[in-house]
């Protein structure tokens, strides 16, 4: 009896050891020898006459993602990096390094060099095939510069770069340049998400002159219908005062200021670069902080002239004070 055990356990064993070079089908449930069957929805390998669980835990190897048919399935297929609409062919493209080194770090010798660097010519004739192409790879370097500039966030670039791409589409470009249509992209997009850039900023930073950009960007607004909101004299405050490294205080008396403006309508036909300028500048004096009009001036690219006229409207409006 005890020989016979022994045999039926060294059959069993065996058996065990084929199971990882055979199908499903073909394994047998060690205690009964009957059909063994796999319960992908609780990740067990379960016995279907005697309901021994043979494996539990079972790694799902298979997307996370359910597909119905083929062109779903391609849809949702996906491997290396993100999209993005930051580059001309949306990063899935291969790029090919400068370096003239191996996975190793070892440089390469004469003819792999020449090889290389003729591969990367190649490569860069076969990403841009077209001018849309061209144009957009140009107008998308000049998003990334000027956002890089002016210290925007990757989401901003993203919406500028989206924006680029439906004027492109959309056929708005003609007649008028790469560089004003970018920039007007990039000034759309940093209002649209809440971190505005002054015109004279954008400028600052851009190829084109600042009557090209505003009347560039008056033309992408209308034509896209892109809903943007006029630039809240609040939203400055928070880079004004940092650049000035002005208190907290400071910035919550200043925002304070401005929206008693609002709701006395002094804002209305004003630039929100002054006003926030000139909040700022006398948030600072009443909280008996050190700053100067010609700082302020400096922060927010805007004329002392201007400050000083802002100023005396914001004090106006408070309540109890007299400018």
């Amino acid at each position: 009896m005890t020989e016979r055990l022994h045999t039926r356990g060294s059959r069993t064993r065996g058996e065990t050891e084929e199971e990882s070079e055979s199908t499903d089908e073909t394994l047998s449930c060690p205690e009964c020898d009957g059909q063994v069957i796999n319960d992908e929805e609780h990740g067990e390998t379960v016995c279907a006459d005697c309901g021994l669980v043979v494996e539990a835990d079972s790694v799902d190897r298979g997307p996370e993602w359910r597909a119905f048919d083929s062109r779903e399935k391609d849809e949702k297929s996906r491997v290396g990096a993100p999209t993005t609409n930051t580059m001309h062919d949306k990063g899935l493209s291969t790029n090919i390094d400068w370096r003239d080194k191996d996975a190793y770090g070892r440089s390469l010798g004469a003819r792999q060099r020449q090889k290389m660097q003729r591969l990367r010519k190649w490569n860069e004739r076969f990403r841009t095939r077209d001018s849309k192409e061209r144009n957009l790879k140009q107008a998308l370097g000049e998003i990334d510069r000027m956002a890089s500039a002016l210290g925007l966030p990757d989401n901003v670039r993203e919406t500028a770069s989206v924006i680029y791409r439906r004027a492109l589409d959309e056929d708005l470009l003609p007649g008028r340049s790469i560089e004003g249509v970018s920039t007007s992209c990039v000034y759309a997009a940093a209002r649209m998400a809440g971190v505005p850039r002054s015109l004279d900023e954008i400028a600052d930073v851009s190829r084109v002159e600042k009557a090209e950009i505003a009347r560039t960007y008056r033309y992408v607004v209308r034509e896209l219908k892109l809903e943007v909101k006029p630039a809240d004299p609040e939203q400055y405050v928070p880079r004004f005062a940092s650049d000035l490294e002005l208190s907290e205080e400071s910035e919550m008396r200043a925002k304070g200021l401005l929206k008693n403006a609002k709701e006395k309508g002094v804002h209305s036909g004003k630039s929100p670069v002054g006003l926030a300028a000139a909040a700022v500048y006398a948030a600072a004096l009443l909280t008996n902080e050190k700053t100067t009009q010609a700082a302020v001036s400096e922060v927010a690219d805007i004329s002392e002239v201007t400050i000083r006229n802002r100023y005396h409207e914001l004090l106006e409006a408070e309540d109890g004070l007299v400018a």
